[in-house]
């Protein structure tokens, strides 16, 4: 079932082109399609039926198994260093501030899990990841691309370079842009991967001082940010009480937010993005023109093949390969 529902998946976008996408890409970062032809050849099997199983249980897990992946990159490359566990003499990277709604991790330890039994010590816990971040996004209706592998498990994990490195949700597009092109990725990347908050759900105190604690033009605090349509913002502060509010939780795209597809944009452009880091999309020319291309409903495919190219460039930052890293057992723990 999995395999046939990806071949489906797979003939609405243009294959061959994110093939060689995905090929050329992982050159450079010394990866490849079919890594694990001969140590693991049903490697991605396993991974999709194991997939398959969580998301058939729990939807909403789609979104939390794609940040974790974003989350894992941005910070010392893909090299599942968002997965090791703090120890006595370190704070890792999961418990730094911005990684503790984080979620996912016994799902990725299960996945693991079934992969040691068939094939142990040979799939890395950062290729597992970056499987699992692809098969969520098709398992909820979104495009499927080819994905490189090879890489290795880093074996440091820092939670102040967590902190420094993660994009902000609250920052704005110069900010952002900066913070990508750091990990070689470029403004169209930038706006593209914001379309990941098309899935996934977000506690009231990463968006709530649009709210309660923005300062208005005249001075006054604690006004509602004007960026932010007036009526969603109503909405919002009946669910967020205030700041401090770590019990609810607000769809990133409200009403379909198990569901990868172009909704988010149409929020964006409506100043309906729970972000500042959404509604700074419409501050900049580039990424406020293809927000607004996008949320027509006219280029669903065009997203999809955008979404799974930066996905393959993204998946190839600052990866460990060869004698780099090693193969972690459990990927809560270096070996």
């Amino acid at each position: 079932i999995w395999l046939s529902s990806m071949a489906i998946r797979s003939s609405l976008l243009p294959l061959a082109l994110l093939v060689l996408a995905a090929a050329s890409s992982a050159a450079v970062a010394q990866l490849e399609i079919g890594f694990y032809s001969k140590t693991c050849p049903d490697a991605e099997k396993i991974v999709g039926e194991e997939m398959a199983k969580i998301i058939a249980a729990a939807p909403s897990l789609a979104g939390p198994l794609l940040r974790l992946h974003f989350h894992d990159c941005f910070v010392r490359g893909c090299d599942a260093s968002v997965l090791l566990e703090s120890t006595d003499g370190n704070v890792a990277e999961k418990d730094a501030k911005p990684n503790k709604s984080l979620r996912g991790f016994g799902s990725v330890e299960r996945v693991k899990a079934k992969l040691e039994a068939a094939c142990p010590g040979i799939v890395s816990c950062a290729d597992v990841l970056t499987l699992m971040s692809r098969d969520a996004v098709v398992l909820a209706k979104g495009p499927f691309w080819p994905v490189a592998l090879g890489r290795r498990d880093g074996r440091m994990s820092s939670a102040t370079e967590a902190s420094n490195e993660l994009p902000p949700a609250s920052g704005d597009v110069p900010l952002l842009a900066k913070i990508f092109a750091s990990k070689g990725l470029d403004l169209k990347d930038l706006v593209v991967l914001s379309g990941a908050h098309t899935l996934g759900t977000a506690h009231c105190p990463s968006f709530a001082d649009r709210l309660y604690n923005t300062t208005g033009e005249n001075g006054a605090y604690g006004v509602v940010d004007p960026s932010l349509d007036s009526e969603y913002a109503d909405k919002l502060r009946l669910k967020c009480k205030s700041v401090d509010d770590r019990t609810m939780l607000s769809e990133m795209d409200p009403g379909s937010f198990k569901t990868f597809d172009t909704s988010y944009y149409r929020h964006v452009a409506k100043r309906r993005g729970l972000f500042r880091s959404d509604s700074a999309l419409l501050l900049d020319a580039t990424t406020m023109d293809y927000v607004q291309r996008i949320a027509t409903g006219k280029f669903d495919s065009e997203f999809f093949r955008d979404f799974s190219e930066s996905m393959i460039k993204m998946g190839d930052v600052g990866v460990l390969t060869g004698a780099g890293g090693e193969i972690r057992k459990k990927c809560y723990a270096p070996n």
